[in-house]
């Protein structure tokens, strides 16, 4: 009537090995699945860095061939006016876009995030984020038409009076031109996820500062953007990258003229490693350039500590 303890202990043996083996057998098929992204990963991203900072420590030509020169190339760059120039122009340039692109955006936003009918809503949520599924080299294109001595914007201002303006040829006026033109680009992206984020700051508490006569503006400071700062914060961090390697807008309007005021460093590694055939000065370009943008997001990491509150 009753299981002998030793068939019962032989029972649960075979039990565990089928789920040992199950597990294995699971294990095995996860790996196999991953084995082509890994493969490529390491392809494409983990050899290249990996040649890209032993390149950084070497001359190398293609005809002339390659000797290692230590920091001589790192030197060069922090040594090299031209190069400094190009470095603040890229730090500029990411201030200013940065700004402008999560500003726009929070503020388009919050425009957005109210109550107006579905089809309006939809209309508006889908005209500034067409831009941003438009890829940077046609916007450009199209905007370099805009921002020539008789194009469109020039054509009415002359209309209206007022002075016309060199865009894309005036030191002063060339990066703000790239930099409107991408905000105007991305900043779409940013207001849809800014809208997604304000849709979950709890009512209930917007409903109580309403009642107690709280004034717009100190809802917005005191609320929501305290609620919504973690969205905030990716946003920031989102944006600098992409903003840190800046490069088609800025090599098919301007070439990263005049002279050197809009030359970013993504424009740099370029001309050095495959114009001047430089590669081991562009790769370490290359490499300052990956420094900053990891000393940047670092920093935004610390300061967000004390910033983002939820």
């Amino acid at each position: 009537m009753f299981a002998r303890p030793g068939l019962d202990g032989d029972l649960m043996t075979a039990i565990a090995q089928r789920r040992s083996d199950l597990r294995s057998s699971q294990a095995r098929a996860g790996y196999l699945f991953i084995f082509p992204t890994m493969l490529l990963y390491l392809a494409f991203v983990l050899l290249p860095v990996i040649v890209t900072v032993i390149l950084s420590f070497a001359y190398y030509d293609p005809q002339l061939g390659s000797h290692w020169v230590g920091l001589n190339n790192f030197k060069r760059f922090f040594t090299d006016p031209r190069s400094i120039q190009i470095f603040w122009n890229t730090l500029r340039f990411t201030a200013m876009a940065v700004t402008g692109n999560v500003t726009v955006g929070l503020l388009l936003a919050l425009a957005l995030n109210r109550a107006m009918p579905g089809w309006l809503l939809y209309f508006f949520r889908l005209a500034f984020f067409l831009p941003v599924i438009i890829a940077a080299a046609f916007v450009a294109i199209v905007w370099g038409y805009f921002f020539k001595d008789n194009g469109i914007f020039n054509y009415y201002l002359a209309h209206l009076g007022l002075p016309t303006v060199r865009w894309l040829s005036s030191a002063q006026s060339a990066m703000p031109s790239i930099v409107f033109m991408d905000v105007w680009k991305n900043t779409g992206f940013f207001m849809v996820i800014f809208i997604a984020a304000l849709q979950g700051v709890p009512k209930t508490i917007t409903e109580a500062a309403i009642m107690d006569g709280t004034p717009p503006w100190r809802r917005f400071w005191r609320i929501t953007l305290p609620w919504i700062s973690p969205v905030v914060f990716f946003a920031v961090v989102y944006a600098s990258i992409g903003a840190l390697q800046v490069y088609e807008s800025i090599w098919i309007l301007t070439n990263g003229g005049p002279g050197d005021v809009t030359r970013s460093m993504s424009i740099n590694i370029v001309e050095q490693a495959f114009g001047s055939f430089q590669i081991g000065y562009g790769a370490s370009v290359a490499v300052v350039m990956t420094v900053v943008i990891l000393i940047i997001t670092g920093v935004q990491l610390l300061v967000s500590r004390r910033l983002v509150r939820y």
